[in-house]
């Protein structure tokens, strides 16, 4: 069966009167992932820390929908701040949202840390994300059924997360563990919303993309690839990642998050994993330990409140 484009995913689908929120949307995954559902007739929210960037694809978005409903509000997952001050926008924006599309992401980066000091792949992939989605629970919850979906990968296999030194303080930094933390991390946070909020029909999701030509990668030399494929797993049943494997391009990579955005296969359905339009099970074992997942929202939310500013 071919796989389908964001495009043919949403084709017949009417989303109008609804709220759309994408971060990342600015480029690769989240700017197909947000003219997808611009075709749907939602009203949809782009969200990136570039405003060049932003304007640039609101003004695509429009040019290749006509009537598209769009705005945008500039977020920097590497600051609070800046975290806090988008959610500020968005709720003001849409008192109702129906679809928090957790799109914005790095990976592989070399050391370094947010604004608030967390290590950069777990404060920008996780932490970010996990703020903002904390703040915009009521705006989820007002519409009456919403859903969450979050960007994972099967890069999660790579490493399991540290919640004893999340933000690499007392270990020697490894980039491509980081990633794989940063995204268990993600799926961990699935897992702990669903629970919390499917009792108020708010639903949530992790997507496996594929393996996406996207700047994501930019970070990477030729040897991070071969390092890469010789990298083991920390769960020893799981197989190693083949980032070789299984190349995609935007317009089918951003097919899964959309399908979790609006099929109704998945309306009575949260807390799982997707890839390729459809459920998986190859997850490892402890990126769905509902115990860590509990563990790391109470991680996350003291590391999150110890960097609110006094005056808050």
């Amino acid at each position: 069966m071919t796989s389908p484009t964001a495009l043919e995913v949403v084709d017949g689908v009417d989303l109008a009167g609804k709220v759309c929120v994408v971060t990342g949307a600015s480029a690769g995954l989240g700017r197909e992932s947000a003219r997808a559902l611009a075709k749907t007739g939602a009203h949809v929210i782009l969200a990136a820390r570039n405003r060049q960037a932003l304007d640039d694809t609101e003004a695509w978005i429009r040019a290749e929908i006509p009537g598209a409903l769009t705005s945008t509000v500039e977020l920097d997952l590497t600051s609070l701040a800046s975290v806090r001050s988008a959610a500020e926008a968005i709720s003001t924006a849409a008192p109702a949202i129906h679809v928090l599309m957790n799109n914005a992401g790095v990976m592989f980066t070399p050391f370094g840390r947010t604004a608030e000091g967390f290590e950069m792949q777990f404060g920008t992939n996780h932490l970010g994300h996990f703020e903002l989605t904390r703040l915009l629970i009521p705006q989820l919850v007002a519409a009456g059924g919403a859903r969450i979906v979050t960007l994972s990968s099967d890069g999660h296999r790579l490493s399991d997360i540290d919640l004893d030194d999340p933000n690499w303080q007392r270990r020697e930094y490894d980039k491509f563990a980081a990633y794989g933390a940063s995204k268990t991390a993600n799926i961990l946070h699935v897992v702990e919303l669903d629970r919390r909020l499917r009792d108020q029909r708010v639903r949530a999701y992790a997507v496996h993309p594929g393996i996406v030509a996207t700047s994501l990668a930019r970070h990477m030399t030729r040897d991070d690839f071969t390092a890469l494929t010789q990298f083991a797993p920390s769960d020893p049943n799981q197989e190693k990642v083949d980032v070789r494997r299984d190349f995609t391009v935007p317009e089918f990579g951003a097919a899964t998050q959309v399908w979790a955005a609006v099929s109704g296969d998945l309306a009575d359905v949260g807390s799982v994993y997707l890839a390729d339009c459809r459920i998986q099970e190859d997850v490892a074992r402890y990126a769905v330990d509902d115990a860590r997942a509990r563990q790391l929202w109470d991680v996350s939310e003291s590391l999150c409140a110890v960097a609110v500013p006094e005056d808050a």
